[in-house]
């Protein structure tokens, strides 16, 4: 079945690999963030006719994947009201849009609403506890869009990097450039997922639900395979690099404090992801090396 795509936050690293699908079969349609204001209810309403649209006249399935967000984490602590408008109040103003035109949301969401405290990697099942303001701004939306009555799903994921975009991957490229050593956090475990890896993986949701065998669980999770400290990636990607990686030294959290908490352990289970059926991402360290060759 044809897909007609729209996704809010079109400029970010997910969204311009979202865009970057279009096909024969697949027609996306990415605004940014300035172009699209979710909390606009005028602007949503806007976008999502012109989608019901463009997918009438193209014989598709109309459907939106929300990849709008305020991720900015340290600074949210201090701003956590505009947080709040990106993160909570535009995917409610955009979930009720789709339940109103009947087309389905798949809502990008973060390990940030877990305490990250666990001893194994969270299920979907598990209770939320964000210690931080950007975890609870998140799980707010995730709350917005799962209470609107639109046939909708939540997609958490974790430790994003891309080509667009600042990430922890492209800082790290940088620092190896400026430094003789680098001092990394080695007590805080994740599971990074590469943006084209979870675009892809999206996009085959989208068109399970299009196709009307959309997972029974609404809530999924969709992230790199394995687990590792941001430590062990920053010595992985200078590793890429054809840096040395011992010039990767460690540190504890409390030697390198941030303005917002960061969980010591977040990896998400993607057990949800394989039981629906889904296509689960290559291993994090496979990943990486992919990323760099392309």
């Amino acid at each position: 079945m044809r897909l007609a795509l729209l996704v809010p936050g079109g400029s970010g690293q997910l969204g311009r690999d979202l865009a970057a699908l279009a096909g024969p079969e697949v027609e996306v349609v990415a605004p940014a963030s300035a172009e699209l204001d979710l909390r606009s209810a005028g602007e949503v309403v806007a976008a999502l006719d012109a989608l019901v649209s463009r997918a009438a006249a193209a014989g598709a399935a109309p459907v939106v994947v929300n990849a709008a967000a305020y991720t900015a984490v340290d600074a949210a602590e201090q701003d956590e009201v505009r947080a709040f408008g990106v993160n909570a109040d535009g995917p409610r103003v955009l979930a009720a849009v789709c339940s109103s035109r009947r087309v389905p949301l798949v809502h990008v969401s973060t390990d940030y609403v877990f305490p990250g405290d666990a001893s194994r990697p969270y299920e979907v099942t598990d209770e939320l506890g964000p210690k931080s303001a950007y975890g609870r701004t998140k799980a707010a939306g995730e709350d917005a869009v799962l209470g609107s009555g639109a046939s909708a799903w939540v997609v958490r994921t974790s430790w994003v990097y891309g080509k667009s975009g600042a990430n922890f991957v492209k800082t790290i490229q940088r620092l190896e450039g400026e430094k003789d050593q680098l001092t990394v956090v080695d007590d805080q475990v994740g599971s990074p997922t590469w943006s084209a890896d979870l675009a892809a993986g999206l996009v085959e949701l989208a068109g399970r639900i299009a196709a009307g065998e959309g997972p029974s669980s609404r809530v999924l999770h969709c992230t790199g395979e394995g687990e590792v400290t941001w430590n062990g990636f920053a010595r992985a990607i200078f590793e890429e690099i054809g840096a040395d990686p011992e010039r990767v030294r460690p540190c504890t959290t409390e030697e390198f404090p941030r303005p917002a908490p960061r969980p010591a352990y977040s990896v998400l289970s993607n057990a949800s992801w394989r039981e629906a059926g889904l296509t689960p991402l290559r291993p994090w360290r496979e990943a990486l090396a992919a990323y760099f060759r392309s």
